[in-house]
């Protein structure tokens, strides 16, 4: 009851406003105020600094440099069958599994649209209608870059404005649709094991998602913002960065059913960037 009388008070939060302020403190780059508030962040969220490029944690000028900081590569090796996709992101599996006829499992009781998630795209939701989703929560203390889990190539993007509610599990588990309410991105790229698309999803806090191609992507507008990349042949390499996030939120993971969840995604399953995600489905053709 208490968990839910929390996730309840996100109704009445000024998120954009608060997410606002955010975006202002995690770009101070004052050195006395920015240590102070990055030896704060620290504190709250335990960092393993022996994994990233710069171990100095003050060598960064900003908080959002912070924790938007790279990793030694060989922290995070990759599976190694080209064939299998891989896990985008550190953090743990919120849910994995099969799409239902266009329904997607949140949490116990509850379950979202798929064709509300993808911003109301009929094409998106036919391809997807009947295949896999994997839902990856990425906590505070995570690495904030998110990779491409196979070689692709880009079509196009929908940036969907909404609301910021928190991702973390005990708001999830009680507002109805948040996957499909908030502010979200979503990527749509064609890959040797058919269709993927890689949803980055807003939260309070997360006052800003980035992808490589595309830069900050801002809610300046309330109307979803469509961008065609047919004709500008991006291809993103298995393992490449695509995107980031500011401190923690989720990334929604599309697959048709030429693709198969891996086994060890399970919810709540603490994962790593470079696993296995998921393998090609054996359909006996």
């Amino acid at each position: 009851m208490k968990q839910k009388l929390l996730a309840l008070l996100f109704y009445i939060l000024p998120h954009h406003a608060i997410s606002w302020l955010m975006f202002k403190l995690a770009r101070i780059r004052w050195a006395p105020l920015k240590n102070y508030i990055i030896r704060t962040y620290t504190r709250l969220n335990p960092v393993k600094m022996h994994e990233a490029v710069e171990e100095d944690m003050f060598a960064y000028e900003s908080l959002n440099a912070f924790f938007t900081r790279a990793l030694k590569p060989e922290c995070r090796p990759f599976d190694g069958d080209e064939k299998n996709w891989l896990c985008p992101v550190d953090g743990s599996v919120s849910q994995a599994q099969q799409i239902k006829d266009g329904r997607i499992f949140q949490a116990k009781g509850q379950e979202y649209s798929l064709l509300e998630l993808v911003g109301g795209d009929r094409d998106l939701e036919k391809t997807f209608k009947h295949g896999q989703f994997a839902t990856l929560y990425l906590s505070p203390r995570d690495y904030h870059r998110i990779h491409m889990p196979a070689t692709g190539v880009l079509k196009h993007m929908q940036y969907i404005p909404g609301r910021l509610f928190s991702v973390a599990t005990f708001v999830v588990n009680h507002i109805p649709r948040l996957f499909a309410r908030n502010e979200r991105c979503v990527c749509y790229f064609e890959t040797e094991q058919g269709p993927m698309a890689l949803i980055l999803v807003g939260a309070i806090n997360v006052s800003a998602i980035e992808t490589t191609w595309h830069g900050l992507i801002t809610s300046e507008t309330r109307r979803i913002k469509r961008f065609n990349y047919s004709d500008k042949d991006i291809v993103l390499k298995r393992g490449d960065e695509m995107g980031r996030f500011n401190l923690g939120s989720t990334v929604i993971v599309l697959a048709t059913d030429r693709m198969k969840i891996a086994p060890e995604m399970t919810a709540e399953a603490e994962i790593k960037l470079g696993q296995c995600l998921a393998t090609p489905a054996h359909t006996g053709e």
